[in-house]
């Protein structure tokens, strides 16, 4: 691989040096190291952020280190992981094995999270997933295997030497991508790289150099070979990234979204001549920046972002043209929810994340239909209850769909939701919606019934529930009326 050393000058080391600050715990376990004859540099993500001078940045001048628990600090040293594991004893106040077969070992200290990688100069076999570990024998060899520039610098400690020997900082400067060495065999030796790249295209707003987007393109098929979990880690920290979309329509152009995310350029469907229909692919893109816009202060919302995404998938498969001519996509969000759980169980999502992401798909259409006056209280009870709480992100996703460039429609969808908002607080405040139950329990059911439990209180309980939805709370006479009718219609009771 050729190498393509562009060292600072000595005024850009001692300007970026100046930049960081340095928690005293990694001047500590510096100097640790360095009595027993080991290197040890701060390396990768917390250098680069604080350079970058990220909010929240744990290096960054004026951090209060005080407030910097739960993050963490990744180190290089020439130290083997034994050697590392016993400087850390008595030391650290906790410490783990789990990647020691990678060379890298976990600590606490302070509430600080450490994890200490001895120098690598690794290389895949490029047909499994893991890497052979072969341990380098300097910090070039560490820095030259990084994915890219800008996190291929690092800092000493307790020297506090600026150490970039591939031109970081100046990409940094250019808010560009590039890779140490040639792009493909940066990304042969680890496919999953040409995905970091679209995930830091989105959390950072960098651009990639066009050698490394050509690479990418031309080794695209080669992410096929990373675990559908390391994918999936890569993916949510693209969506939850500050510009989501930059980082999506790189995957769908260099055909990274082919692999692992299908359904995505699937989206670009051919738009007919008479123009029935919008660019679904544009549109998407369009909703997941409306759903952003819309998080709050609480936000990123993986979840709303993911179902923005995958709100409209079924479209390619349910799309039928008229005998006039028109487009329908009549039932996609059915299909699109089925496909969403499909896709996500692939990429190993947690089974509750993808039953949110899947119900929001399925849900964000049912709105659709109420600027007609055809609503009833019954029906928005029940569109409350199979939101459940997920309601306020249903509220974000339905308002983020709304990209018609007509004002006029725009405007009158608008106020249609806001009129249901509003309908839902009134009858909110009547009823409490969100908890919805029967008016009678499975304890008077069982007594007034004079049955034991079994499958008839359920059914008598599911009944009395949608009758709930249906009316209203009912006065206590009226419910016993109604289960004695249904249980003497079910034959429950002569």
């Amino acid at each position: 691989m050729t190498i393509s050393r562009r060292e600072p000058s000595d005024a850009q080391r001692r300007a970026a040096a100046e930049l960081i600050t340095v928690p005293p715990v990694a001047d500590e376990l510096g100097q640790r190291f360095a009595a027993a004859g080991h290197q040890l540099h701060l390396v990768g993500g917390s250098v680069r952020d604080a350079l970058l001078g990220r909010p929240g940045a744990l290096l960054s001048a004026g951090v209060d280190l005080a407030d910097a628990r739960e993050q963490d600090l990744d180190f290089a040293t020439s130290a083997h992981p034994e050697q590392t594991l016993e400087l850390l004893t008595g030391w650290a106040e906790a410490t783990w094995t789990t990647g020691i077969a990678f060379g890298t070992i976990g600590a606490q200290r302070r509430g600080l999270r450490i994890e200490i990688t001895t120098y690598r100069a690794e290389a895949y076999d490029r047909v499994s997933r893991n890497p052979i570990v072969r341990y380098g024998t300097s910090l070039d060899d560490d820095l030259a295997r990084r994915d890219f520039t800008v996190n291929a610098m690092a800092f000493s400690v307790p020297g506090h030497e600026f150490v970039d020997p591939y031109g970081g900082l100046v990409d940094l400067a250019g808010r560009t991508l590039r890779t140490p060495g040639a792009p493909a065999d940066s990304f042969g030796d680890d496919p999953l790289r040409m995905l970091r790249a679209a995930r830091f295209v989105a959390q950072l707003r960098f651009d990639v150099d066009p050698a490394v987007r050509q690479a990418i393109v031309e080794m695209a098929a080669d992410l096929g070979r990373i675990t559908a979990e390391r994918i999936r880690d890569e993916l949510t920290k693209l969506l939850i990234g500050a510009d989501p979309v930059a980082g999506l329509r790189l995957l769908v152009d260099t055909g990274l979204a082919e692999v692992f995310l299908p359904e995505l350029p699937a989206l670009r469907m051919q738009i007919d001549e008479h123009a029935q229909h919008k660019d679904v692919y544009e549109h998407t893109l369009t909703v997941v920046n409306n759903a952003v816009r819309l998080e709050g202060p609480d936000g990123p919302d993986f979840i709303l972002r993911m179902a923005a995404l995958m709100h409209d998938i079924g479209k390619p498969a349910t799309k039928a043209i008229g005998a006039d001519g028109g487009v329908s996509f009549h039932h996609h969000e059915v299909v699109g929810a089925r496909m969403t759980r499909q896709r996500m169980k692939a990429l190993k999502f947690p089974k509750d994340t993808i039953a949110q992401v899947s119900r929001l798909v399925a849900l964000h259409l049912r709105f659709y239909g109420y600027g007609r006056g055809e609503w009833t209280d019954s029906a928005v009870r029940r569109y409350v209850t199979d939101a459940a709480d997920l309601l306020p992100r249903l509220h974000k996703l339905v308002r983020s769909d709304c990209t018609t460039r007509n004002r006029r429609k725009a405007a009158g969808l608008a106020r249609d939701y806001q009129a249901l908002e509003d309908r839902i607080d009134r009858i909110q405040a009547e009823e409490d919606l969100a908890r919805v139950r029967p008016d009678l329990d499975g304890n008077a059911i069982m007594k007034l019934l004079d049955i034991p439990p079994g499958p008839a209180v359920g059914a008598a309980w599911k009944h009395l529930k949608e009758l709930r939805l249906e009316r209203g709370p009912l006065p206590p006479d009226e419910a016993e009326a109604e289960l004695f009718r249904w249980a003497r219609e079910q034959g429950i009771i002569e």
